[in-house]
């Protein structure tokens, strides 16, 4: 017997405490990050599961059968519902960035064993909207990004725009089902036509709304395993399959191609290692939750909740479109969309959404801010609010269409926030003045962390060390998104790298 330091009912009262101060993440009023199916039963169950494999190594499959048994399942639920015939086969992965990065991986292998000795970086030509994570896998993987803009009115991108950047040495084509920023479908099967004549591999990415637009209530172009010319598919369980962060699924069309996926060494005197995906050891407890989940809901119930899901998106799709000064970017598809600016009403009429979003939140409904963005051809992508849309948002739709619209009225006709006054506010408050922060934007990247420190705390986003609220965010966050479109791009995510490298350091001990 061991004598425990603490009482585990003081633990848990302190990890109670702890998640107090976190956004709620049941009951609707976040619409990002948490998906609430709405129906506690499916939480209780997802525990269960979980604490059923909790000592589990996913790790080798061999020694705990049960961990190949719950990937087949999860990833033959996938296949059928994507549109996969036998020769698609997949992996379960640990989220949508791990999938992602497998899908890159794989592509650049197929493409260099085809052209071995070939020195050429390859490329991955994706549309701009295409998630952040194909950044962070060019990026690990030694590929070059070549993003093609979208039309700034619908997000999405033009085809003969991907057409004119295709070349030998593309490995891979990146198409979104939906894309993040503004939820556009993008024409999957109109790429896959050119992509495969050029025998170059497309990717769909569908983690955030792959589970949804599966069962979605209206028709919608093909975009799935159904295409010809589909060879990867990304959808995510722990956002529409509703099971606990964080398991992924990764579908790839051909068993030779998707080998390429796989890490396996023998050169060092332990065991064999063989890995499908980036980590060795790995909890079986999100995979056990999302087969467990499966299998409760079926196709059946997983048709229910995304018909919830949609009805809550039309009603507030419907809300945004009839509040004067907001506007809904494009056709988007599926439970997410973007709100952005009217600029057709008069200027004392617009609502600005970043505005319009801050007023929610001090209503306790948290949507998400989205910078703008100048493409490399010059367009300019507005500022928006992204809303992710759950099925307990039906239950919530009342209370919710009503703090958004006195949300806009608060804020209506207040002009958006001036990036360059706030980068000027900001270079007042440093020692040396605007010569300060251009020298500091002139490193960029290089920016040591004291120096990196100090502007955030001159721009409010960091309180003095060892301060309770350290890494607080400001109440207003309109000015924060403002300064990050304002600051050059380098100094920006130096910036945000600082700030969650600060949030998360440990405070002394004081005895």
């Amino acid at each position: 017997m061991i004598d425990l330091r603490r009482e585990a009912s003081d633990i848990l009262s302190d990890l109670e405490a702890l998640r107090a101060g976190d956004a709620p993440t049941h009951g609707g009023r976040v619409l990002s990050y948490v998906y609430d199916s709405g129906v506690p039963e499916l939480d209780d169950l997802a525990a269960a599961a979980a604490r059923l494999v909790q000592p589990v190594n996913g790790l080798d499959p061999t020694t705990f059968t049960s961990v190949a048994a719950l990937e087949a399942g999860v990833v033959g639920f996938a296949r059928t519902v994507f549109g996969g015939d036998d020769d698609v086969v997949g992996s379960v992965t640990s989220g949508g960035t791990e999938s992602c990065l497998l899908a890159v991986k794989s592509a650049r292998d197929a493409w260099r064993s085809a052209r071995l000795g070939t020195p050429r970086v390859p490329r991955i030509v994706a549309p701009v909207t295409v998630h952040a994570a194909f950044h962070k896998a060019a990026h690990y993987l030694g590929l070059e990004l070549d993003l093609v803009p979208v039309d700034p009115a619908t997000g999405a991108p033009a085809v003969a725009a991907i057409a004119e950047r295709l070349g030998d040495d593309v490995a891979l084509v990146v198409v979104s089902a939906p894309s993040y920023p503004f939820a556009s479908l993008d024409p999957v099967a109109d790429v896959a036509a050119i992509t495969a004549v050029r025998g170059i591999a497309l990717h769909v990415d569908a983690c955030i709304g792959g589970f949804a637009l599966a069962f979605w209530p209206d028709r919608l172009p093909a975009w799935d395993f159904s295409v010809p010319g589909v060879m990867s598919l990304s959808a995510d369980l722990h956002k529409y399959g509703y099971a606990p962060k964080g398991v992924s699924v990764l579908l790839t069309r051909g068993r030779d191609r998707q080998r390429h996926q796989y890490f396996a060494t023998t050169a060092w005197p332990g065991y064999p290692v063989v890995n499908p995906t980036m980590t060795g050891s790995k909890p079986a407890g999100p995979l056990a939750a999302a087969w467990a989940i499966i299998e409760a809901l079926g196709e059946p119930g997983f048709a229910e909740l995304t018909g919830r899901a949609a009805r809550a998106t039309t009603a507030l799709r419907s809300c945004v479109e009839h509040i004067e000064g907001l506007r809904v970017i494009g056709a988007p598809a599926g439970p997410l969309f973007a709100v952005a600016t009217d600029d057709s009403v008069p200027v004392e009429r617009r609502v600005d959404p970043h505005h319009w979003a801050d007023a929610a939140r001090a209503s306790g409904w948290h949507l998400q801010l989205q910078p703008g963005l100048v493409q490399a051809d010059g367009g300019r992508l507005p500022h928006t609010t992204h809303l992710t849309v759950t099925p307990v948002t039906e239950a919530v739709l009342p209370e919710l269409t009503a703090a958004l619209d006195d949300a806009a009225e608060r804020v209506r006709g207040v002009p958006p926030v001036d990036g360059s006054a706030v980068a000027a506010g900001l270079a007042a408050a440093l020692p040396g003045g605007a010569g300060a922060l251009e020298a500091a934007a002139a490193v960029g990247g290089g920016l040591d962390s004291d120096n990196a420190a100090a502007l955030l705390r001159a721009a409010g986003l960091l309180g003095d060390a060892g301060a309770p609220d350290g890494g607080a965010l400001p109440a207003q966050l309109a000015p924060v998104l403002a300064l990050v479109e304002a600051l050059p791009g380098a100094l920006t995510e130096r910036l945000l790298i600082e700030l969650l490298a600060r949030v998360v350091e440990p405070q002394s001990s004081i005895e």
